[in-house]
């Protein structure tokens, strides 16, 4: 009756993005507003200046272990704080902002290992609800969206943070993450954009198929599920069911 009991409460600032917990730590971020207020204008960009940090938290009691922050303005709708929940892969722990802001950071210390800002390095313009798709770790690499002239799909080393390929132009990136299935034999990595649904090949970037879906206002959100060789997209206005060769192809 007196509901589950509170073992440790610690204040974070604002922010969209789930806590992810690996090695008895907890890693988040969040956005210490200094200037402007999220008016959670959906059809507009509100102004805010801030920085976007990343905390590293004891599991066990919520104490501090380090943090990681930047200055970063916000000019987005619903402008309240990171979306992407950190990537963990053993020592490294890769963490995305809402304005495209990507760090590689040691996960014992907070040290930045590297970084990539997609506004700078790739000219990409942030969606109007920021950058939403969480970074993916499968073997040597990171799958990020980018978005940009042909750098929807970017391939990082994931200890260095060498590109390794980019792929694919579209009006909008999107928001939907980057996923990997497993069907006809190989690999496939799977990013829908503003426009399309599109099969990689992960190791080059090759595009192995595409589908013309297109979501409402470039709202591609929800990650495609794989049942044997059905393919389950869902979205903003836009839903299908796609039907996988067995070779792969769609």
């Amino acid at each position: 009756e007196e509901g589950l009991p509170v073992k440790w409460r610690v204040p974070v600032d604002t922010g969209y993005a789930g806590p992810a917990v690996a090695g008895g730590k907890i890693f988040l971020m969040d956005y210490q507003c200094l200037q402007g207020e999220s008016r959670n204008n959906a059809g507009g960009r509100d102004r805010l200046e801030g920085k976007e940090r990343v905390k590293c938290l004891d599991a066990r009691d919520g104490s501090l272990l380090w943090q990681h922050e930047y200055e970063r303005p916000y000019n987005l709708s619903f402008a309240g704080g990171p979306r992407c929940t950190p990537t963990i892969d053993d020592e490294r722990v890769y963490a995305l902002g809402a304005e495209g802001n990507l760090w590689c950071l040691g996960s014992e210390t907070g040290e930045v290992l590297w970084s990539k800002d997609f506004v700078k390095d790739y000219g990409a313009e942030t969606a109007i609800w920021g950058v939403a798709a969480h970074p993916l770790v499968d073997g040597d690499r990171l799958y990020c969206v980018v978005g940009g002239d042909g750098s929807v799909a970017v391939a990082f080393d994931k200890r260095t943070g060498k590109e390794i390929w980019r792929a694919l132009s579209a009006s909008q990136p999107g928001y939907c993450p980057p996923t990997l299935i497993e069907h006809g034999g190989r690999k496939q990595l799977l990013i829908w954009h503003g426009d399309s649904i599109n099969s990689l090949d992960p190791s080059t970037g090759d595009v192995i198929w595409s589908a013309p879906i297109k979501p409402n206002h470039g709202m591609s959100i929800a990650a495609p599920c794989k049942s044997g060789s059905d393919l389950f997209v869902s979205a903003y206005g836009a839903a299908a069911l796609l039907r996988l060769n067995d070779d792969g192809s769609e």
